[in-house]
């Protein structure tokens, strides 16, 4: 990959990107993640402050269907993962859920596949 674009998803800039999207409101919910939401009993105002303050876990800069990234932040009460994309002219939110063993054994640790 360039170096360009290699700083174009740097996570300093993923971060930033992600952190002005929520100050300018341009952020959009897929269906997908608006189910999820739903299902996890995961409010708007509890996603925002998990994104606001989240870090990139992992990012896929060269997923097939566009660049996206997983992001974990603490909400209200408890730890969520947001994956989304910021390669967009909004932020789009693809999932949106609770990270619980054993596939995450923390929140930031990847287990069992």
């Amino acid at each position: 990959m360039p170096k360009s674009i290699r700083n174009e998803y740097s996570l300093d800039n993923i971060v930033k990107t992600i952190q002005k999207h929520i100050s300018d409101r341009t952020v959009e919910l897929t269906i997908h993640a608006q189910d999820e939401m739903i299902e996890d009993n995961v409010s708007v105002s509890e996603l925002l402050t998990a994104l606001k303050h989240g870090i990139v876990v992992e990012n896929y800069p060269e997923y097939e269907r566009g660049a996206c990234c997983l992001v974990c932040g603490k909400g209200h009460e408890r730890f969520l993962h947001i994956v989304c994309t910021t390669t967009l002219p909004e932020l789009v939110i693809i999932t949106v859920y609770e990270p619980l063993p054993p596939k995450w054994p923390t929140p930031f640790e990847r287990g069992l596949k």
